[in-house]
């Protein structure tokens, strides 16, 4: 089952029916109704879902920056390798936890409508947030904080839930663009949650985590009543019967969920480990005399200055990549992508060999770049897919009424289906860099199987989706 939007009955008017804060009649593929009615609503509720994707985004990021806060007085250990592998540990709970809700909370969209879940998975990062700020002190043992990090993942899952929600707002023309911004803003949160723990770091001092909260409690709050007061359901969307059964037995899926593993796996899963990557690899870079025990060690304001960097610049380039498959095709902005992000992960490697600091920033703010530019291209792809099958049915001999329903019900499953297991990616990214620290103590392995995948994902999108110039699939 998963969320779809319902043509209209025949015979029913362009005029706008609501009851309460549920839309009954929504067809933003009709042009007067879209010009009349439907854009400054679903721009409405575009803009309010990125301020509450932004938030969780955010809090699902947030031990991205705590553990740049942790030390052996919050349970960790005092071997700087085995400490290394607990922080990555950190961050890649809160990512798992994060991928394995997504699935339910696309579903949640259509049970409960947009408007409501959006209130309630808000509310629902109070549970993490809260909980940091009673239990995240010193004296706490590494596994509190394990369960503690493990909370922050229900911030994952509003990803889903809102993607689900705006696409089934737009009409397929507008689809990249608005999926872009959604999901562009919400990534941002990755980046501006980096920057409140720079801000903290540089004032309060690294003695003082959850002053953090301080800041994200309110906003989980405000994004909440945001929700309640300005967005609406739309009462067409429902759990179609069969859906995930039925787009899990289209090759598409599984093919578009290796491609979003190399694009949000990797933006996702660099933005939890870019502090930790500079601080173990480069640590002589980073070093000021500590006030307590006067000596040399790594200091997390220094790393902290370059590590939003990466996740806001990916952030802000998203709906370029929306953008750009609306106008040349995904498929063909998702392969050359890929190549570039191939590149840039040897560029990284190579630094990393040569020991440049600034040439191994560089590659990575690349990968964050083509990273995020690959985000919006893979998710246009999606609809354009089935879009392209049903041109086909239809030339077949199929309804266009009933082709248009079965595109837009195996689309938004496969959105959930890939979000999810895209997600995964970043579990990926953490393990890969956990087991290079371990083993290499440096991230040497984990940037050329980093190549090796993107290479993998480049002659994917080729094979099925830009060799193939006619058929089914012509034009995605």
């Amino acid at each position: 089952m998963t969320a779809t939007t319902e043509a209209p009955p025949a015979g029913s008017t362009a005029a706008l029916e609501r009851k309460g804060r549920w839309i009954d009649h929504w067809d933003p593929e009709d042009p007067t109704f879209w010009n009349e009615t439907g854009s400054p609503i679903a721009r409405r509720n575009l803009l309010v879902s990125i301020f509450s994707e932004h938030v969780g985004f955010s809090i699902w990021s947030l031990w991205s920056v705590f553990v740049l806060f942790l030390g052996p007085k919050y349970g960790l250990s005092k071997v700087p390798a085995d400490a290394a592998a607990q922080k990555f540990m950190l961050t890649t709970l809160p990512t798992a936890l994060g991928a394995g809700v997504r699935i339910p909370y696309t579903l949640a969209v259509a049970r409960f409508g947009g408007r409501n879940w959006t209130i309630v998975s808000a509310l629902a990062l109070l549970i993490p947030t809260v909980g940091a700020a009673i239990f995240l002190k010193e004296g706490s043992t590494y596994g509190e904080l394990l369960v503690l990090s493990a909370l922050a993942g229900v911030g994952g899952g509003n990803f889903a839930s809102s993607m689900t929600n705006i696409n089934a707002f737009y009409p397929q023309r507008l689809k990249g663009a608005a999926l872009g911004l959604n999901a562009g803003g919400g990534n941002l949160g990755v980046a501006v949650v980096q920057l409140v723990g720079l801000l903290v770091l540089a004032t309060a001092g690294k003695e003082h985590p959850r002053v953090i909260l301080g800041v994200y409690i309110p906003l989980v709050v405000i994004a909440a009543t945001c929700a309640a007061l300005y967005m609406d359901n739309l009462s067409q969307v429902r759990n179609e019967k069969h859906a995930l059964r039925d787009v899990c037995k289209d090759p598409n899926t599984w093919v578009m969920s290796v491609l979003y593993i190399g694009t949000f796996g990797s933006f996702i899963g660099f933005g939890f480990a870019f502090g930790q990557v500079l601080s173990n690899q480069f640590p002589a870079h980073f070093l000021s005399m500590n006030a307590t025990t006067h000596k040399l060690a790594v200091d997390p304001v220094k790393v902290a200055y370059l590590t939003f960097l990466g996740p806001l610049i990916g952030s802000l380039i998203r709906p370029v990549g929306g953008w750009l498959a609306d106008r040349v095709g995904g498929a063909r902005t998702t392969m050359v992508n890929f190549l570039a992000m191939a590149a840039a992960a040897l560029v990284v490697l190579i630094a990393s060999i040569e020991k440049s600091l600034p040439v191994f920033f560089v590659g990575f703010i690349l990968l964050f770049v083509f990273s995020g530019i690959g985000n919006g291209s893979t998710y246009k792809m999606i609809p354009a897919i089935f879009k392209a099958k049903s041109d086909v049915l239809v030339a077949d001999g199929v309804t266009a009424a009933k082709a248009s329903h079965d595109a837009r019900r195996l689309s938004n499953a496969l959105i959930g289906v890939a979000g999810a297991i895209g997600a995964f990616g970043g579990v990926f990214v953490n393990i890969a860099f956990r087991q290079s620290f371990l083993n290499y103590h440096n991230g040497n392995a984990a940037y050329v199987a980093f190549i090796v995948y993107y290479l993998i994902c480049a002659a994917l999108t080729v094979g099925v989706y830009v060799a193939p110039r006619r058929g089914r699939l012509a034009g995605v």
